[in-house]
């Protein structure tokens, strides 16, 4: 699951939560792609707007299906042709890196990079409430929606059904007039039939 931004450019970033349930003290910060080479590299995606912390990063955890993440150590990374490739203290072998292909690379939630002012984590905007100016519900963050410009927050409109299209609400500040994380709402301020196209 993807970090900051400023609300009127990118208003939310990406270390992803992890994907199971009861997970929520980890952050997924790159997935393992596949072994490279033969002394148990491995090619991995990341998945932070904070790539620049695997320079330094050594300390994680590796997923472990249906179990425990497992403690791990980055003993070297560095970029080739635009990926990350990683090597793990005890992964000597194509094998070895085999039973890595497609585990989270995990920190813990209390490591996340520092965001600054009108930043905000994706996950913690999953499951503000939205509402007006005026107090009134308009209903709750499901999701974010990548544009490449401005993201959308996906909302399930108050009392809609379960099989109903969420709501799509620019990420921007002149919209998003207010977010508070703490107290899991947005206030936003949409323009005149933002909502009804959204509905059509």
């Amino acid at each position: 699951m993807s970090e900051p931004a400023a609300a009127a450019q990118r208003l939310a970033a990406a270390d992803t939560t992890a994907e199971r349930p009861g997970d929520d003290e980890w952050l997924v910060v790159a997935r393992v792609r596949r072994p490279r080479g033969r002394k148990g590299e491995v090619a991995a995606v990341t998945l932070t707007d904070f790539p620049e912390r695997f320079a330094t990063l050594r300390k994680v955890h590796i997923e472990v299906p249906g179990g425990v993440p497992e403690p791990a150590e980055i003993t070297g990374s560095w970029w080739h042709r635009g990926t990350l490739i990683l090597h793990f203290a005890g992964v000597d072998s194509i094998t070895d890196a085999e039973r890595l292909r497609g585990r989270a690379v995990l920190i813990p939630r209390g490591e996340r990079a520092r965001l600054g002012r009108n930043q905000y984590y994706l996950w913690e905007l999953i499951g503000c409430a939205v509402v007006r100016g005026g107090g009134e519900l308009v209903g709750t963050v499901t999701g974010i929606e990548p544009t490449g410009g401005v993201d959308l927050l996906k909302v399930r409109a108050e009392g809609a059904s379960t099989h109903a299209e969420d709501l799509l609400i620019p990420l921007a500040e002149e919209i998003c007039i207010g977010i508070d994380v703490a107290a899991r709402r947005i206030v936003i301020e949409p323009p005149e039939g933002l909502l009804d196209l959204n509905q059509s």
